[in-house]
């Protein structure tokens, strides 16, 4: 699944955020991701900003872009029609309680919410696959929100570095694995990096869900669009992440030389007369030669014919024949 994480690119505008779910799903997008935000419930007035986002206080950040339960119910009609999974992160359990409230088939739990032990439980106790995003977390606050989770839904983990931009060297795709084999379940990406690189990686190493910040230009106000992907490099990047799923599910027999054959006659060398020989010589390896076509003796024959009486005599530039020796 690639999730295109809109996050609260939208500003606020509903009429942003219904375009940009139709821009995802022409771009090749498997599912659109929001942030259910209610200030009141997930923060305090004077809580400090990220370095990333500072032109605005984030209690009334999160108010002003805020959406309504029926917002919330037609985006996620929207989304369905068009054939999107409909996500949303809820920061708080009154978040959790509205999205519950329209029914969401899956939720995402965001890395800063992966010490948030009430929300987690609220979440698990609605028995609802979860993606849990791990980027803010050691591994003993992982363990201790998956004890949660384990028994009561299904889950996803995501490895997920929390850096915006994420930079090569922390992006953690050795996490990928070791968060398989610590918990025996499916993992993805959720990425914060620039470019296409790393959800590329991420897919080849195993990783079924990839998640990328989407917008309609990194030049709007607001706290994602500066380090999200814009729609044709989106294009670009679900084109390859589907052909990355689709090289894995398609194991190849290297016995299997099927599509090869014409090829193999083309490019691979024969056995051939290096000079004029006469019917009754013994061939020695001055003899021989190796050209293409393929459609003779293989090169990698050539032992199987020293020491052999030639019976038939041939110009130089010939094929060499099985059927000439004794």
């Amino acid at each position: 699944m690639i999730i295109a994480e809109i996050g609260s690119v939208h500003d606020g505008s509903f009429g942003n955020a219904c375009k940009i779910v139709e821009l995802a799903s022409e771009c090749g997008a498997d599912a659109v991701k929001f942030q259910t935000h209610i200030a009141m419930a997930e923060t305090l007035p004077n809580a400090p900003a990220p370095n990333f986002f500072k032109s605005e206080p984030r209690f009334e950040y999160f108010t002003r872009t805020s959406f309504s339960l029926n917002q919330w119910r037609e985006l996620k009609d929207l989304s369905e029609t068009l054939g999107l999974v409909f996500l949303s992160s809820p920061f708080s359990i009154e978040a959790a309680e509205i999205l519950e409230s329209i029914n969401l088939t899956c939720y995402k739990i965001p890395s800063g919410e992966i010490t948030n032990i009430p929300l987690i439980e609220t979440i698990a106790s609605f028995g609802k696959p979860v993606l849990l995003s791990s980027g803010m977390s050691n591994w003993e606050e992982l363990d201790s929100a998956i004890s949660i989770l384990e028994g009561k839904c299904e889950f996803t983990v995501m490895q997920c570095s929390s850096i915006y931009p994420c930079p090569p060297e922390n992006i953690g795709l050795n996490v990928l694995q070791e968060i398989r084999a610590r918990y025996g379940c499916s993992v993805g990406f959720s990425d914060h990096s620039n470019g296409l690189a790393a959800p590329i990686a991420a897919a080849a190493l195993g990783a079924t869900v990839i998640e990328k910040h989407f917008t309609f230009s990194r030049f709007m106000y607001g706290s994602d669009a500066t380090h999200s992907m814009e729609p044709d490099e989106f294009r670009i990047l679900t084109s390859a992440l589907n052909d990355v799923w689709k090289m894995l599910s398609c194991p190849v027999d290297k016995n299997d030389i099927f599509h090869y054959l014409e090829m193999k006659d083309i490019f691979q060398k024969s056995i051939v007369s290096s000079m004029p020989l006469q019917a009754g010589m013994l061939i020695q390896r001055h003899h021989l030669a190796f050209k293409k076509p393929g459609t003779g003796i293989p090169a990698s024959k050539y032992r199987e014919l020293l020491g052999k009486r030639i019976l038939t005599s041939c110009a130089a530039n010939e094929l060499i024949r099985r059927e000439w020796f004794e």
